[in-house]
């Protein structure tokens, strides 16, 4: 697994609860992003044999459709990276934030359709070896 070489210096480090607040902004850009690359994937044969015939004057009509849909991946994933939260997994809708336990940096770790954040794994982990964060009651 490739690793941020901010790991153990993030820009931003979250507390269980700042994270938390963020579910609503991720769920809308990473339901964006899912719908987008479904685009892109529907389209992808189109594209490619439009492009193939690119110095034979070719075009698609779904052209502008495949590249408003790659700006709006871009422009979503962007916002995601300057709230601070790391993108893992696109499909999955797996997000990683920054946070501070025990003294050093780990990565409370979320995924779409998940209501709240309730595991964690080491930055040199992954989503296969999260562990569940304590009950707070």
């Amino acid at each position: 697994m490739a690793h941020d070489r901010d790991d153990e210096n993030p820009e931003r480090v979250f507390t269980l609860f700042e994270a938390n607040e963020l579910i609503p902004q991720l769920q809308s850009h990473l339901a964006t992003v899912q719908r987008r690359k479904a685009v892109l994937m529907e389209t992808r044969d189109e594209v490619r044999k439009a492009s193939e015939q690119a110095d034979h004057g070719g075009g698609t009509p779904v052209g502008a459709h495949y590249v408003r849909s790659l700006q709006e991946i871009s422009a979503n994933l962007h916002a995601i990276h300057e709230l601070g939260v790391h993108v893992k997994d696109i499909d999955m809708g797996l997000c990683d934030f920054p946070h501070l336990r025990e003294g050093r940096i780990v990565y409370l770790c979320w995924k779409l359709g998940e209501k709240e954040i309730r595991w964690w794994h080491e930055v040199t982990t992954g989503y296969s070896d999260r562990c569940p964060l304590e009950d707070p009651a």
